[in-house]
């Protein structure tokens, strides 16, 4: 077993399960504190950071199985790429013209009761114009901006775990 291997790879797990429970704590806070709701857009990044959470916890767990760390790295990827793709969306919307962004609709409590989930699914990926909305700023940037940042961050992190057996990086025992 190569024990150097096995903790800067704990730490990187333990580093994205942090960042997203960051994270997710702050979008709780400005929804429930800062009363700033959040739109379709919004919403389905939240759910690609919980994807990346828990695949991140399981690869802490798991750091030891080769197959578990290869699977958990997979997903976390990809949860990461439609976070970037989600986010980049609403951070397109954000930078539109006026008279180009789509109207707004009639909420997700609306189409969760009245439309189809596919349909309904297909609207939290596409947004509408409550998703153009920018009502928060840091630094000059969005939250939109912000979970861009973040979700490239993560899939970098990502990258470089399943990278790690491509070097030829093995926690197998002897």
């Amino acid at each position: 077993m190569n024990l150097a291997s096995v903790y800067p790879r704990r730490l990187m797990w333990l580093g994205c399960l942090c960042s997203v429970i960051g994270l997710m704590s702050y979008g709780i806070y400005a929804e429930k504190v800062l009363y700033l709701d959040p739109c379709p857009l919004c919403i389905t990044q939240r759910m690609f950071y919980v994807g990346i959470g828990l695949f991140a916890f399981f690869g802490l767990i798991t750091s030891r199985a080769q197959w578990a760390q290869r699977l958990s790295a997979v997903l976390l990827v990809l949860c990461a790429v439609g976070g970037i793709v989600t986010a980049g969306r609403q951070v397109w919307l954000q930078h539109l013209p006026p008279e180009l962004v789509p109207e707004c609709g009639p909420g997700l409590h609306y189409w969760l009761e009245n439309e189809p989930w596919l349909k309904t699914l297909s609207l939290l990926f596409k947004g509408d114009g409550n998703c153009a909305e920018v009502n928060w700023l840091f630094m000059g940037l969005s939250i939109a901006e912000w979970s861009l940042i973040w979700f490239v961050g993560l899939l970098l992190v990502g990258v470089v775990l399943l990278r790690g057996y491509r070097a030829g990086i093995s926690d197998a025992r002897p």
